[in-house]
């Protein structure tokens, strides 16, 4: 199978939606469709070997379908504003207005006059309508094009010539202020690629030229000169400089980058020079992924967005008959009169449309996922990011989630008069092969000593959740947790002691030992999160119970869980254990959130209801598990999460509860012969711009601070 996304202009509603499937039904390959209004985009998955096929069906019904691969990314912002457009439904409103007046005036809405300056209003504002409706009433498709069509034909037939000029008129201003919402929302998004400079100064040969963004390799050399845009992602080789990053964090404080520090791109160097060494090519960056989990995220539709597509697949139809039983069963069956009772069918016909209704959800959706993106947070799907509100538990990774994952080494305690050089240089030549971070700072540690000199270590092996072994010049040794030691039965009280009094200290410690005896311990610390204590309060407030979940002993956990203030503390846990945890905590609470950094973690987030990594020191394993990312590693990010959730949610109820209230409004009063047509119109269409603008409002929806106000 094969899946082509296709770039559709034209493509705003469900309207189209349904015409493009009921035109592509009789093609043979075609298995699946997926739609995203917001990019104007057709995801295809068949086994068509010519997609000019696909692309000529589409384009037959007015619509103009190009294949995505064939389009350079757009980097600019959609036009939202066609000074010719407004202007000809300016001019029709007023002849439409006019032949309402003078019909009025002298009560003949079938004078020449009347019908004349109706004909030229529709004639200019209605084109595209009849154009549309009639595509779809010869593909048999029952959408507002073709129920419009019908509307305004039959009020002409019942020589309502003002009734149907005005009706033409609001219609497409209510289509060309839709097509402006849709562009704001796509703009949105438009706006973030907009952030990286297209070129950048690169170092060529010893020389530096100005070279495209698209064309720099990793190891390139950059430089960005105070007051630019980073063009791409790399790590600080020289210089200095403050780098405001409310771009890729949503934080407005700028953050001082020096060597070895990391830089994004499209994000600000404020007031020195920088070079860095690109570590990921353009399509790749963090600022990239961020538009691209975005607009991925798009096409997951959520809970609420699934029960609203569901509902309209059944509400059309059925309108549509009631309408049809309107019209004719009062005249034939009980000798009424035509007239008023085909003019409340007419009526109904509009209210039929759920544009609001449907369109609502999308928008919505793609301004909360815009928003959590502004904010350094890349959400997966709408799924998540309506889910986020119901969460009951949020369960943390100790190391590199509350804790920097950056420790080092403060105690080195040897055994028997083993010399401490000894002991760390045994540490530092088994850990090398390892990648966890509390062997990496032992490596560090020893690396800085001038007379380091890590040992060949043959036959290592890991032991996952417990530590490291191997043999160096024929010695087996064995360096981990104090859980490795007892399985070695390498323990005594002395070393017991030692163990607490380290721990008690909220220190981690580490046994090197042969497979007979101990031969000293290691002790390493990690510095809280400055985000940590402050997320956990939030948390809290917002009524989640808060659970930590580490691999590290019960005696230090406790002593960073009391730090921070965490609820509840799980210790000396295997990815297994971490799992088994998740498993039980989702039986109990059924919402639960996990917020990891490591391939250990990994197991834990994908079971978990939400998974979140730790966005730029998370290994690719945790992030590809993850339903959430926190860009910057900011647990702050947590309850901005849960909030921005709680606004999506309420704000799609809100929507969806006024598209449903205006029809059941409109509809007794069509009913009951109040409504005309050009009201019912107004009102669908309104409702429309309602909800859409109420689900943009997400776009600027900002944290919320410990004492409620909105950070400025």
């Amino acid at each position: 199978m094969l899946t082509t996304i296709f770039t559709v202009t034209g493509l705003c509603c469900p309207s189209e939606e349904k015409l493009i499937r009921n035109k592509l039904k009789p093609i043979t390959g075609i298995e699946q469709l997926e739609f995203n209004f917001i990019n104007q985009e057709v995801k295809i998955t068949h086994n068509i070997k010519d997609i000019n096929l696909i692309t000529k069906a589409i384009n037959e019904i007015g619509m103009q379908a190009t294949p995505k691969a064939e389009l350079e990314p757009k980097k600019t912002i959609t036009k939202i504003s066609d000074k010719r457009q407004w202007l000809v439904i300016a001019i029709g409103g007023i002849l439409a207005l006019c032949a309402e007046i003078y019909s009025y005036m002298y009560q003949n809405e079938k004078s020449v006059l009347v019908a004349a300056l109706a004909a030229i209003a529709m004639l200019l504002t209605g084109k595209d309508t009849f154009k549309k409706g009639w595509l779809a009433l010869k593909s048999f498709t029952l959408n507002i094009n073709f129920l419009m069509m019908v509307a305004i034909t039959g009020a002409i037939v019942i020589g309502e010539w003002p009734e149907a000029a005005m009706v033409t008129v609001l219609f497409a201003l209510a289509e060309l202020i839709e097509k402006y919402s849709l562009d704001k929302a796509r703009n949105a998004i438009a706006g973030l690629m907009e952030m990286a400079p297209e070129e950048a100064l690169v170092k060529i040969d010893g020389d530096w030229k100005l070279l495209s963004v698209k064309d720099i390799v990793i190891d390139n050399t950059v430089k960005v000169k105070p007051g630019d845009r980073i063009p791409i992602d790399g790590v600080v080789i020289a210089g200095e400089s403050r780098v405001n990053q409310a771009s890729i964090t949503g934080e407005p404080i700028p953050v001082i980058k020096k060597v070895d520090d990391l830089v994004y791109a499209g994000t600000i160097n404020e007031n020195g020079t920088l070079e860095f060494k690109v570590t990921a090519r353009s399509d790749s960056t963090l600022l990239a992924k961020i538009i691209h989990a975005v607009e991925e995220a798009q096409s997951e539709k959520a809970p609420t967005q699934k029960f609203v597509d569901k509902f309209a697949t059944y509400y059309t139809p059925v309108m549509v008959i009631l309408a049809i039983l309107i019209a004719v069963i009062p005249p034939i069956f009980f000798n009424e009169p035509f007239y008023p009772w085909f003019a409340k069918a007419l009526v109904l016909l509009v209210i039929a449309c759920p544009c609001a209704l449907v369109i609502s959800t999308p928008v919505t959706v793609v301004s909360g996922l815009t928003a959590a993106a502004k904010h350094g947070l890349l959400i997966k799907g709408g799924t998540y990011l309506e889910m986020g509100h119901k969460l009951k538990v949020i369960a943390l990774d100790k190391t590199g989630t509350i804790t920097q994952g950056k420790p080092t080494i403060t105690d080195i305690v040897p055994f028997k008069g083993i010399d401490p050089h000894l002991l760390l240089q045994i540490a530092a030549s088994l850990d090398s092969h390892s990648e966890h971070p509390i062997a990496q700072a032992i490596v560090n540690y020893y690396e800085q000593k001038p007379e380091a000199a890590l040992q060949d270590v043959e036959q290592f092996s890991a032991i996952p959740g417990h530590g490291v072994t191997g043999q160096i010049h024929g010695t087996l040794y064995y360096v981990g947790n104090h859980k490795l030691a007892e399985d070695n039965k390498v323990c005594n009280k002395n070393i017991e002691a030692e163990l607490e009094r380290l721990e008690k200290e909220g220190k981690t410690t580490i046994i090197i030992s042969t497979d007979k005896e101990a031969l000293g311990l290691i002790a390493v610390a990690d510095s809280i999160r400055s985000s940590s204590v402050k997320a956990i309060k939030a948390l809290q407030a917002l009524g989640l119970k808060t659970i930590m979940l580490t691999g590290d002993n019960n005696i230090t956990a406790e002593a960073i869980a009391q730090q921070v203030g965490i609820d509840k503390v799980y210790a000396n846990m295997l990815p297994e254990d971490k799992l088994a945890t998740i498993d039980k905590l989702v039986t109990e609470y059924k919402y639960v959130g996990m917020v990891g950094d490591g391939i250990n973690d990994a197991p834990a987030l994908a079971k978990s209801t939400i998974g979140f990594a730790m966005g730029s020191e998370g290994t690719d394993i945790a992030l590809e598990t993850a339903d959430v990312a926190l860009v910057e590693n900011n647990l702050d990010k947590l309850p901005f999460f849960v909030n921005l959730s709680k606004k999506t949610f309420n704000t799609l109820i809100q929507n969806i509860s006024f598209a449903i209230l205006v029809k059941v409004i409109f509809f007794v009063l069509a009913i009951f012969g109040k409504a005309t047509l050009w009201m019912a119109v107004l009102a669908d269409m309104g409702s429309s711009l309602v909800v859409i603008f109420n689900g943009l409002k997400l776009l600027h929806y900002k944290p919320v601070n410990k004492g409620g106000c909105k950070k400025c």
